[in-house]
């Protein structure tokens, strides 16, 4: 398979530490995603390194016996380090401990959970609260600081707790359906099974159902619980695998990834995507075929010394490897840390139903790039799509634009109206890349699209035009730019009979640039001279474009007239008249325009004469010129 076949890969540059052996033990901090290399324990050295390795942290310690966990707080304030399981006070069993915040830390045993503030100036501890309660196990989702707590015998009954600025919040614990299984059959239910990730912004726990093999189902599957942080646990979708085996999950770019070892290979399932609702939950199968990740080379520059120059080939879905959410994998054996990641554009050829594909394109985060490229491929000769398909697409980013205008628009009126005592503090909504405008269009699609001289120009026309609909169904302004791509194109192909309809039923919505573009096109289109004249009317804000239209036209006395006609006659420039009336080398003209401003001046002020103010001073020799000194005196009606 080439690069294009896989949709899956590691990252380019992973976190390399020094790989696990008899001295050297490795821990990984899931809170701040940190790997600890403690060789000898701690006595020769604790390496710690973290997504940005460029700062990797370096310290000793002394040697008290096996370290079983360390981390440090957030922000790498304080290091906490677990030597033993056993408490000191109860005969309990420490199974763990988790950093809430930089000075807030939880210890988790069998017999419950402790909840403490650390003082670090005294190097103490000071008892929040506690809960008592039977553990079997736990599990930290650090980006909503839930700890979930395995209970009862069987373990299936998960408990939780939420962390917050010094509180802890009991939540309704819930229980996760085991599938049903002969008395005889002992049920393997462990935190392997079990994931929590944020997916859409939600916090869910993600449940590996092994089938039985004596049950009738086509194979395993992953049931997402939605675990609220007010309200009940609530089971909302079913992912189904159809396959049997060891899996692992992943939670990349609110993709779930599903990691099957037996066949070497991964589905992604997006729970946005329509699936089938049975009126309680949502049944999910894989977005595409399953497709390995793809092959990995390890760089010569590795941690250990290296004799070969040529990459090492890396073992994808080895045993060795641990998945942590929410997109991390490590193999301990190699001193490896990635970031698994998606790659869209081998998608774009594996999805053919654009509907769907754009449903999918648009909820990741680095799609604007992606979608620009599947529209253009939409409009190649080779590709080309149905306009139905075409208006389908359309809609879809359209809706994602309105979506985020409206959201400005309300927060542009909050901000406005000013701080209320209801309302929390606002927060300007986020440009995703999700919402592509029609600058975005224009210029990485339609433009270089209707010079395409291998398309039919009809074909052309309707896809502007589509995309032009699409705006208006969802009430977005459409930029005059857009419109003049319309008339240009229907110029191109002297398509005129077509622009006047299209003029005439307002299909292009007036503005003075769409005015101004038209009366260019005077000399291949004479009508094109009154349709702008006609739309700047229409504008009723465009006047003085009006004005300056007729009058670069020489058509004075039209403008004249115009301007009477909305009664702005007293505040026009008698220059700019006289002017225009000259150039045009008509002196019964130039004489008509004269008596004109003659009148205005003897009706506002009482004397006919011109103001030095109005500079017009070489208008008045003229006149007397043509027309003698004597003709100044003359009364005349208009």
């Amino acid at each position: 398979m080439g690069e294009e076949d896989y949709y899956l890969e590691l990252c380019e540059r992973p976190v390399q530490f020094e790989k696990a052996n008899p001295v050297n033990c490795v821990f990984f901090d899931e809170a701040n995603k940190q790997v600890f290399a403690v060789r000898s324990g701690g006595a020769t050295g604790v390496v710690v390194k973290g997504p940005d390795d460029r700062n990797p942290i370096s310290f000793r310690m002394e040697d008290k016996g096996e370290v079983k966990c360390i981390k440090f707080s957030l922000e790498n304030k304080i290091l906490a380090v677990q030597r033993t399981s056993k408490t000191v006070t109860k005969n309990a069993h420490i199974l763990g401990f988790c950093w809430t915040s930089s000075t807030e830390i939880v210890f988790i045993t069998d017999q419950g959970i402790e909840f403490y503030q650390v003082l670090p100036e005294k190097r103490s501890l000071k008892l929040l609260k506690s809960q008592n309660i039977n553990v079997n196990w736990y599990m930290y989702c650090p980006e909503s600081a839930v700890i979930l707590l395995s209970t009862t015998v069987l373990g299936n009954v998960l408990q939780p707790f939420y962390f917050r600025a010094g509180t802890m919040t009991k939540l309704p614990k819930f229980e996760i359906e085991l599938p049903a299984a002969p008395k005889s059959t002992k049920l393997n239910f462990s935190e392997r099974d079990i994931a929590m990730a944020i997916i859409y912004g939600q916090l869910y726990v993600l449940f590996l159902r092994h089938h039985s093999r004596t049950s009738n189902s086509t194979g395993a599957e992953v049931v997402l619980y939605h675990l609220p942080r007010e309200g009940a646990c609530k089971k909302m979708h079913i992912l189904k695998l159809n396959r049997t085996g060891k899996f692992a999950l992943n939670v990349v770019d609110n993709l779930v990834v599903v990691h099957h070892q037996d066949t070497e290979t991964s589905v992604i399932f997006d729970i946005k995507l329509r699936g089938e609702f049975d009126g309680t939950v949502t049944f999910h199968h894989p977005v595409l075929p399953a497709r390995s990740i793809q092959p990995y080379q390890i760089p010569v520059a590795g941690p250990a010394p290296v004799t070969s120059q040529s990459p090492v080939p890396c073992k994808l879905y080895s045993s060795s490897w641990i998945v942590f959410q929410p997109d991390i994998i490590i193999s301990a054996s190699q001193g490896y840390l990635w970031n698994l990641q998606v790659k869209l554009q081998p998608i774009v050829n594996l999805l053919p139903d654009k509907g769907r594909l754009m449903d999918f394109l648009l909820q990741r985060k680095e799609c604007k790039m992606v979608i620009l490229s599947v529209c253009s491929q939409m409009l190649s000769e080779s590709d080309r799509a149905t306009l139905p398909v075409l208006a389908t697409v359309f809609d879809k980013l359209n809706h994602e634009y309105k979506k985020y205008l409206d959201a400005e628009q309300s927060y542009t009126m909050a901000v406005e109206a000013g701080p209320s005592r209801s309302s929390p503090l606002l927060k300007r909504p986020l440009r995703t890349q999700a919402v592509l405008d029609q600058s975005d269009m224009y210029t990485h699609v339609l433009s270089a699209f209707t010079e395409k001289k291998e398309m039919p120009h009809k074909f052309v026309i309707a896809v502007l035009m589509e995309y032009i609909r699409s705006l208006n169904q969802f009430q977005i302004a459409v930029q005059h730019y857009l419109h003049e791509l319309v008339i240009k194109t229907l110029v191109q192909h002297n398509l005129f009979y077509m622009l006047h309809q299209f003029l005439q039923y307002h299909v292009l919505s007036d503005s003075k640039p769409l005015a101004c573009l038209l009366l260019s096109l005077e000399s291949f289109y004479p009508p094109a001279h009154q349709l702008s004249l006609d739309m700047l009317k229409r504008l009723s804000t465009a006047n003085d474009e009006i004005v300056e239209v007729l009058l670069s036209k020489h058509q004075v006395l039209a403008a004249l007239r115009f301007i009477r006609g909305i009664g702005g006659h007293d505040n026009i420039s008698a220059r700019k008249f006289l002017d225009a009336a000259k150039q045009t080398e008509d002196n019964m003209l130039f004489y008509t325009i004269f008596r004109f401003f003659e009148q205005r001046n003897q009706r506002l002020r009482g004397n006919p004469n011109f103001t030095p103010g109005e500079h017009c001073e070489e208008h008045v020799a003229f006149f007397k010129q043509v027309f003698g000194e004597q003709a100044l005196m003359r009364p005349t009606t208009f």
